[in-house]
């Protein structure tokens, strides 16, 4: 009978011994069974209805991808926190393992309806499907966002610009008595976090500041948190792609008034220039911002230019004209040319040496040449009679005469075209420092607009 007993314990012994051990539920999942056993995501989780739940909000902003000014829009990435407690999901850490923290799937808790008012589009936000849980039922949701945001873009200044664009995050139905807003950081910590955003782009970031306010609408209020994303561009790039080259435009176009008026060479210079400058503007139509509100001053800028060139070509054209009269057009000119000339050379008045040349001109025709000649012959006749020259010198004086009358004339024609030259190279100097005043001028209003925007 003992033997009996003694074989059927060890048999049982070695039975226990030989089959598996069923293994036990893990402590996470028995947690996770025992948070959500009778939870339902559909209920704001507090225990006292009356008691508001307060979702914390964090902002990182990571960099600005793009700025479009044709749709008035900002593309932007950042790490967005949102903090708050969910009191149906408390439990003892020392009945689960020591487990003080799990992840759950947001799918099955309750998630605040918390939205970004100037939300246009989220662009390509990763969805992020897990919520951090403590055990004293903070909840903790962190994802990136890559959202397109409306925003009122000034491009006034451009490329000095600054722009000022919100982000208002609030609840889409709840009011302030049941889902209330807070900073998780203080508002100069968020305002002065520059540790994440790449600094390397074509936008620099200033500063982030934040408010908390409540607007009252349909007798109830309800909570808002508005982070302003302060950002100034860096205007190098175009600078040396935009500026510069009209710059440069600009200065060779006011060297031309240096080339000779007779040479013929300064109308085609200016008409070189003017055509590269509207190829250059045509070429570079992408990069200049599309806005709807108004014209930015860089288009000014070139607009101007575009004048002042053809203001330039203008006045060449009109200085070689006068240059290039015919004789029959000096005595119409001859009041006009001396008021240039007292006004060009600071109240001098014409010369009479071109008084002169311009009256010679004027009154010089085939009548007065043959009366001239007539003259000069009878006058040699006569001293030849006198002393009795041979009558074979009458071929000899004609043609005396007759060279001596056409070297007059060249003379006083050489005259008049230097002295009307010189008038037409005081107008072209009185015109040439008009338009370098005006240049000037336009240049210094202009980058007085500039700096008091860029620095304002």
């Amino acid at each position: 009978m003992e033997a009996g007993i003694w074989l059927t314990l060890l048999f049982s012994v070695y039975v226990t011994e030989c089959l598996p051990e069923k293994p036990k539920r893990s402590a996470l999942n028995q947690l996770t069974r025992t948070l959500l056993r009778k939870y339902d995501c559909g209920v704001r989780p507090v225990h006292n209805w009356t008691s508001p739940t307060t979702v914390h909000i964090d902002l990182i902003l990571q960099s600005v991808l793009d700025v479009d000014g044709k749709t008035q829009s900002i593309t932007t990435s950042m790490w967005y926190r949102q903090i708050w407690t969910d009191e149906f999901l408390v439990w003892d850490p020392e009945e689960f393992d020591g487990i003080s923290e799990i992840s759950m799937s947001s799918d099955a808790i309750w998630i605040p309806d918390i939205i970004v008012s100037e939300f246009v589009n989220e662009g390509k936000s990763p969805s992020i499907p897990y919520v951090y849980v403590s055990s004293s039922g903070s909840v903790k949701s962190y994802r990136p966002m890559q959202v397109v945001l409306a925003c009122s873009l000034e491009m006034y200044a451009f490329p000095f610009d600054k722009q000022n664009c919100s982000l208002t995050f609030r609840s889409w139905l709840h009011s302030v008595k049941e889902i209330d807003l807070a900073l998780w950081r203080s508002a100069e910590a968020i305002a002065n976090d520059q540790r994440q955003f790449m600094n390397d782009g074509e936008w620099e970031l200033l500063s982030i500041p934040s408010r908390y306010w409540q607007i009252h609408q349909d007798d109830t209020d309800y909570a808002h948190i508005q982070f302003n994303v302060l950002i100034r561009r860096r205007p190098l790039l175009y600078v040396v792609g935009l500026l510069i080259p009209s710059v440069f435009l600009m200065l060779v176009d006011v060297i031309s008034f240096y080339l000779p008026l007779n040479s013929g060479t300064r109308i085609v210079f200016k008409i070189s220039i003017l055509l590269g400058y509207t190829v250059f503007r045509v070429n570079l139509t992408d990069e200049m911002p599309a806005t709807a509100a108004r014209t930015p001053l860089i288009g000014v800028f070139f607009a101007v230019c575009m004048a002042l060139l053809m203001l330039s070509l203008i006045k060449s054209i009109l200085v070689v004209k006068l240059l290039h009269h015919s004789e029959k057009e000096v005595k119409q000119m001859s009041i006009s040319a001396c008021l240039l000339d007292k006004y060009g050379s600071g109240g001098h008045g014409c010369t009479e040496s071109a008084l002169t040349s311009i009256k010679t001109l004027d009154h010089i025709n085939l009548t007065e040449d043959y009366e001239l000649a007539s003259s000069v012959e009878g006058d040699l006749l006569s001293l030849s009679e006198t002393q009795d020259a041979p009558s074979g010198l009458d071929w000899l004086l004609q043609e005396l005469v007759s060279l001596r009358l056409t070297l007059a004339l060249e003379d006083t024609e050489a005259s008049g075209q230097a002295d009307w030259l010189a008038l037409c190279a005081k107008l072209d100097r009185f015109l040439f420092r008009l338009y370098v005043l005006v240049l000037v001028l336009y240049a210094g209003t202009l980058l007085m607009l500039w700096a008091s925007w860029s620095f304002a």
